[in-house]
């Protein structure tokens, strides 16, 4: 007979064990604010859950310059994520096929600026393609196969972690956490990194994340946290989320706050297209103009070439032409015609054919919307005790609007003036966005 056993199993404490993570990334690495190191620490884990995902987050780890510890974070990253691929440089064929298994590895890129920057981007747009279909499962490369006369669908769906100087090419950037690091300020130290010495530490806190995570792949596949984000913002965090709200305790609102400050950060940072930047610009240049209901095809392209700031006098010889102005536009549905001014007849545009477009591509700043109430995703008991804590706590705002409205000053003389009540062409619209988010990070 058996002897009977005393003993029981005690639930893995999944709280404690991100905070180890937290713990060691602040041991050899300074990040730019708390919400990063929580991020960062909520992505390595989720490395771990890469089968309960829907979308495979990637984690963008950008520097202005060189020595702003951007290869160190790498580093513990590759420390503590499930099954590290590292590479400084690699072919899109070599990352199909590692890729390409049940088991897909975590990529992790270092460099990537020599990759996706200057002459080398071109001829790497195969492995930027891959990235961002690899975010969302189910997105296979399709090749002909000589040898068998048939198609061949390979798997790109994986975690991938890139570090580099300067932005990442946009595309990847909008499906991923982006961390901006920077230089260590005099005073702040960190402990030195020594692989074969470190290493071993970090490897253990990795498989305790794959012992915690992997037991709960059920519960983590069927998770749906509610997000303070919307749309692909919300398919990037939702990973890092589902593993918060697992772990209970204080990491649901961290990482919801988390979400809010490095989106509104990314959102604020990034790069905007030339045709938006050009909608943008020309909903001011009406605003310098009195916001008449049209201009004329002339006078908007002497406001926009005037504009040091602006890209538009670079455009060419004579700076942005009619021409130029029509083709950026028509992809919005947006055409110049025949104007009845009150001086007379003139190419031009209307106000009202504008209005759609400003509402959809670049809308007024607006607050972010607030953190929802933390739900009970999953059953958490806290260890030792039998209580379930509470989550219905929101993370208070720590952001501000700060209202910088500026417009330029309307110009004396207006070749077209505008259009009097009889000949009113234009609706009223959007106002000139004057409002910008600056992040007040919190201290640990």
């Amino acid at each position: 007979m058996n002897p009977p056993t005393s003993t029981t199993e005690q639930p893995i404490n999944g709280a404690a064990i991100l905070d180890q993570l937290h713990a060691c990334l602040t041991k050899y690495v300074i990040l730019p604010s708390p919400e990063a190191v929580d991020a960062v620490s909520l992505w390595i884990a989720a490395t771990h859950a890469q089968a309960a995902w829907a979308h495979a987050p990637r984690l963008v780890i950008r520097a202005p310059e060189k020595r702003c510890g951007k290869s160190r974070l790498l580093d513990v990253v590759e420390g503590c994520c499930h099954n590290p691929l590292i590479t400084v440089n690699a072919s899109p064929a070599a990352v199909y096929r590692a890729i390409g298994t049940d088991n897909p590895p975590t990529l992790l890129v270092d460099e990537a600026d020599t990759i996706f920057g200057g002459k080398n981007a071109d001829a790497n747009e195969d492995l930027r393609g891959l990235l961002n279909a690899g975010h969302q499962r189910n997105r296979p490369a399709i090749r002909w196969d000589n040898n068998t006369q048939s198609l061949e669908k390979i798997p790109t769906f994986a975690m991938a972690a890139l570090a580099g100087i300067g932005a990442m090419p946009d595309t990847i950037e909008d499906r991923a956490v982006v961390i901006r690091m920077r230089r260590r300020a005099p005073g702040e130290t960190v402990a030195p990194y020594r692989h074969r010495r470190d290493g071993p530490a970090l490897r253990t806190v990795a498989q305790q994340l794959a012992e915690w995570l992997r037991a709960n792949l059920a519960a983590l596949e069927a998770a749906e946290p509610p997000m303070p984000v919307e749309d692909r913002a919300a398919d990037t965090w939702e990973p890092l989320v589902a593993v918060a709200d697992l772990a209970g305790g204080i990491w649901p609102q961290r990482a919801r706050h988390a979400v809010t400050i490095l989106t509104a950060e990314a959102h604020e940072s990034a790069n905007v297209s030339t045709r938006i930047r050009l909608l943008a610009d020309i909903r001011t240049a009406f605003t310098a103009l009195g916001d008449p209901p049209a201009v004329a095809t002339t006078q908007l392209l002497k406001v926009l070439n005037d504009d040091d700031e602006a890209p538009w006098a670079g455009s060419g010889p004579a700076g942005l032409t009619g021409k130029k102005l029509g083709d950026l536009l028509r992809e919005f549905g947006i055409t110049s015609g025949n104007v009845r001014f009150p001086v007379g007849q003139a190419k031009g545009y209307t106000r009202e054919t504008f209005t759609d477009a400003w509402q959809r591509y670049c809308p007024p700043h607006t607050s972010p919307p607030a953190v929802p109430s933390v739900p009970h995703s999953f059953p958490q008991v806290i260890p030792g005790t039998d209580c379930t804590p509470g989550t219905d706590q929101t993370v208070p705002p720590t952001r501000a609007d700060i209202a910088s409205g500026t417009g330029r000053s309307v110009p004396g003389n207006q070749s077209v003036p505008a259009l009097n009540r009889q000949n009113e062409l234009g609706t009223d619209g959007t106002d000139t966005p004057g409002a910008s988010l600056a992040c007040q990070r919190s201290t640990a």
